[in-house]
């Protein structure tokens, strides 16, 4: 066994604790006290065990995103995390953290704060039994589950200086594979303008936007092709407020996915260029959450050493690719070799059936840290 894994072993019911802990405090994107709370308590906990440089990058909206800073030198690697959930104000009180058969409970257990214990532990490892030759930043953002929009630069910025980004997202299916590869996410808000006028006296004179949006929507998605993974989908449609009037305003949200660069930027084209089918209607696109694909030869060399790795500790690792997103989709984007899905083992994410399988957790943290140890300690 590995004087890595042998360590985290040592210590997982300290693991457990800490997870305890931050599982309990209640962290939604949108409620920045809170969130706040949860990021001074792990931070805290980060400093308290290797002697972290803390910086606090304050947002005003979304919680304080903190980075991490372990050691010195030009030379760094990244790892992300985030520590918002997609759950309400007081669902860490209503189904607190639990453990039941080998698997452990509560909201954002999985995703991803198990996570977040994981990495501070193969961190703590490394530098307990190495010297390090490069920086390693641990960066945690605040507003991930929002899509990032006030974290995203931050995490373009140390991406660039970094030689390596791990993130610590959610392993995929019950065995943990990493994921070397995602779809890039674009989200568009389509506005539809027609003319009203009264549905029982004078339709003729009217033109109706919730039509125009009807048309718009099919074409949206026939743009779909399951060949390529390219989706289009429209999740929310409104329009009119009466049902006595042609309806002169509607609007719809769209969610485009796609696995290559190539394919999001022709269908990007396309929807920012709809044609309105109707005369006398006009359609404004707006843009809203941009994530790149993550492709997956970014990722090669860094998964077969985990590979590698996985074999000396007790893991198979093997390799998936979905249709989710995450802040790896940006950095993979720069060109920057990143490993994603390095988080827990278990499933059900942002539900209440959301948990963590436990013989997972010391072993996926030992993974962690022997990928640090490859790009961060010299040979000794």
């Amino acid at each position: 066994m590995s004087e890595l894994l042998t360590f985290i072993d040592a210590r997982f019911s300290t693991m457990l604790r800490d997870l305890e802990q931050l599982v309990n405090l209640d962290s939604p994107s949108d409620e920045k006290s809170l969130t706040d709370k949860a990021m001074l308590f792990f931070s805290s906990r980060v400093q308290e065990l290797t002697q972290a440089k803390i910086a606090v990058v304050k947002q005003e909206q979304y919680g304080n995103h903190v980075k991490l800073s372990i050691g010195a030198g030009d030379k760094q690697i990244l790892i992300l995390g985030h520590i918002d959930t997609v759950f309400p104000v007081g669902e860490a009180q209503r189904r607190s953290f639990h453990v039941k058969d080998g698997k452990l409970f509560g909201p954002g257990v999985f995703d991803m704060k198990c996570g977040l214990i994981q990495g501070l532990y193969a961190i703590y490892s490394v530098i307990t039994h190495h010297a390090l030759s490069k920086k390693i930043v641990f960066f945690i953002n605040t507003d991930e589950e929002m899509g990032s929009p006030t974290s995203q630069a931050y995490i373009e910025e140390e991406a660039l200086k970094s030689d390596a980004v791990f993130v610590l997202e959610p392993a995929l299916g019950k065995k943990g594979a990493l994921k070397t590869a995602r779809k890039g996410v674009r989200r568009f808000k389509v506005e539809v303008e027609g003319v009203a006028a009264h549905a029982g006296i004078d339709p003729s004179k009217g033109c109706s936007a919730l039509e125009e949006l009807a048309y718009q929507i099919i074409y949206l998605h026939g743009l779909t092709d399951y060949n390529t993974g390219s989706t289009v989908n429209v999740g929310i449609a409104n329009g009119g407020h009466s049902v006595n009037v042609v309806c002169d305003q509607a609007e719809a949200e769209v969610d485009l996915r796609t696995v290559t660069q190539r394919e999001m930027d022709r269908l990007i084209a396309l929807i920012l260029n709809l044609k309105p089918r109707l005369n006398h209607t006009r359609i404004t696109v707006k843009e809203g959450i941009k994530r790149p694909p993550m492709e997956k030869q970014v990722s090669r060399q860094l998964f077969h050493q985990a590979q590698q790795i996985g074999s000396n500790i007790g893991l198979k690792i093997e390799e998936a690719s979905t249709g989710g997103a995450s802040d790896g989709n940006f950095t993979a984007a720069l060109g920057i070799p990143t490993l994603d899905g390095m988080g827990a083992v278990g499933n059900f994410a942002h539900s209440e059936n959301e948990y963590v399988d436990m013989s997972y957790i010391t072993r996926k943290s030992a993974l962690l840290a022997h990928l640090i140890k490859a790009q961060c300690v010299l040979n000794e």
